[in-house]
């Protein structure tokens, strides 16, 4: 099960990271390739969301079938196992957050910068009119 936390939180790196080599300034020469490889992995990455859809369903069926610790019935260390799940559950749901946050502006800058482009290529071509 460890696997698959370690891909979507490689899967969120990748999105942040490109997010942010889109928003940094002064990349001019290269922000044209790099726009043109980010919405060709765009697809792809789609399938961030399904995937995190599985898991959060994960988390809520551990959630739903967990052991409930009350206060006097359990044993300091089932108490402790039970709170190290819970901190994972939340640690975990984070990282769903997070990805699937990373992924929408992700697309929403990658929109943003091509319609930029766009409208800058229509201005030079009416200035180059007149």
């Amino acid at each position: 099960m460890a696997l698959e936390w370690v891909v979507l939180g490689y899967a969120a790196a990748a999105e942040a990271v490109m997010v942010l080599l889109l928003t940094v300034p002064g990349l001019g020469p290269l922000r044209k390739g790099l726009v043109a490889v980010i919405r060709n992995l765009l697809k792809p990455f789609l399938s961030i969301v399904p995937f995190c859809l599985f898991l959060f369903m994960d988390i809520y069926w551990k959630y739903e079938n967990r052991p409930s610790c009350a206060s006097d019935s359990c044993t300091p260390t089932e108490h402790l196992r039970h709170q190290k799940s819970i901190m994972k559950s939340q640690r975990n749901m984070l990282l769903i957050v997070s990805a699937l946050v990373f992924y929408w502006l992700l697309y929403s800058v990658t929109h943003l910068v091509v319609k930029i482009d766009q409208l800058n290529s229509r201005v030079e071509k009416l200035k180059n009119r007149e």
